[in-house]
């Protein structure tokens, strides 16, 4: 059949090496998960179209497949994003007091690709923290999130922050603002001043003193020295002030040279309540970290609870790393001596990778670097380097 070999657009397999390295960072993550407290939950796949986007924003319900459940007839939705069901389970399922750690990996699927290059399918990983309130909930998931891109050998990533409660505090100012809030945070996204400016003229038109706010997120961006500039210039508002002390007191406690501000790194409106952050890396065209706090998700499934968390695409940053640590690997002729299987099965028991190859296969993996191999030597079998060519 011909062209049966082709995938659908932005879709792509993940051969060996690639995928090992996938699923070593993938272990490593979440047995760092574990060590903090960490549970792990696995929500299915595929939920009711309106128990997997209670609340979503436009962007996530255009990126979500949809179809036809055949035993209910009811509308299904493949996840796009792992959150919102975490959020379900805590507070729906688990629905414990006090304060809970949970973490998830698993398939995502977009029915629209989040770029011209990204993926449709990721495999998503992340942890949450439900149930405090506090600066240090936003700690610890920042921090945790740091850790995490240490695990795939970045070790100098750059941590960028911002907080939607100052874009939340500007536009509820302003009746004509909120009418327009998905359009103005596009518009800031994007740093699109001359389409802020636009926002003063028309019959929707917002107040000078509003665009003259945004203007300011917009170009409010560098060294953690910009939040003094945007605290003189933004408006006095009770959130303003309150956000902007809240980064201030997060920067300190964070104690790293590598945090910028960008306070028009905003995401959808209404959804993000607090502190929100990216990590970027050279190489990387886009961030590899997108987190933040987000109270009261929950509400939609009957508890509104304090929630801070963050995830990332394996695929994504093991993308560029599966080359650079190949696992070391034995190869072994495919005798079954009884000798030759016991020092196999030690070393494999070890935690060495052994193969032992048939009859005419040749050593070289993409996935594993065979450095050694098993010989016999006076009718004993033993393990030698192989000879450098």
């Amino acid at each position: 059949m011909k062209g049966n070999w082709l995938l659908p657009e932005n879709l792509a397999d993940v051969l060996p090496a690639e995928a090992l390295q996938i699923e070593s960072l993938r272990r490593r993550m979440l047995d760092l998960f574990k060590g903090r407290g960490f549970e792990l939950v696995l929500p299915p796949l595929v939920e009711y179209l309106e128990s997997l986007l209670p609340d979503a924003g436009q962007d996530l319900r255009l990126r979500t497949f949809k179809l036809v459940d055949q035993l209910s007839g009811r509308t299904l939705g493949v996840r796009a994003d792992m959150t919102p069901q975490v959020t379900r389970i805590d507070a729906h399922i688990l629905n414990r007091p006090g304060i809970v750690r949970l973490c998830y990996c698993g398939p995502v699927l977009h029915a629209r690709p989040a770029g011209l290059i990204a993926n449709r399918e990721l495999l998503q990983i992340g942890a949450e923290i439900y149930g405090h309130a506090g600066l240090e909930a936003d700690l610890d998931i920042i921090r945790l999130a740091l850790e995490c891109v240490a695990l795939a050998g970045i070790y100098q990533p750059a941590l960028v922050l911002c907080h939607a409660g100052l874009v939340r505090a500007i536009i509820e100012s302003d009746t004509q603002a909120i009418t327009r809030a998905d359009e103005i945070m596009s518009l800031l996204r994007d740093k699109d001043l001359p389409g802020l400016a636009d926002l003063r003229s028309g019959s929707y038109a917002l107040k000078a003193s509003t665009v003259e706010a945004l203007e300011v997120l917009a170009q409010s961006y560098g060294d953690i020295q910009v939040l003094t500039r945007a605290h003189t210039l933004l408006p006095q508002l009770p959130g303003v002030t309150s956000a902007i002390e809240a980064l201030q007191s997060l920067i300190k406690s964070l104690g790293n040279s590598h945090v910028s501000i960008d306070l028009s790194d905003v995401g959808a409106y209404g959804y993000h309540s607090g502190v929100t952050f990216s990590i970027y890396a050279d190489g990387w065209h886009d961030a590899l970290v997108q987190g933040g706090r987000y109270d009261n998700v929950g509400q939609a499934f009957g508890r509104a609870r304090s929630a801070a968390g963050f995830s990332l695409d394996l695929r994504k940053i093991a993308k560029d790393l599966w080359h650079t640590s190949k696992p070391k690997a034995v190869f072994a002729p495919n005798d079954q001596s009884a000798d030759l299987q016991k020092l196999v099965n030690e070393l494999r028991e070890s935690g060495e990778i052994v193969v032992q190859l048939f009859s005419e296969e040749k050593p070289p993996h993409d996935a594993f670097l065979f450095d050694r191999q098993i010989v016999q030597v006076d009718r004993q079998w033993v393990v030698q380097n192989v000879p450098s060519t």
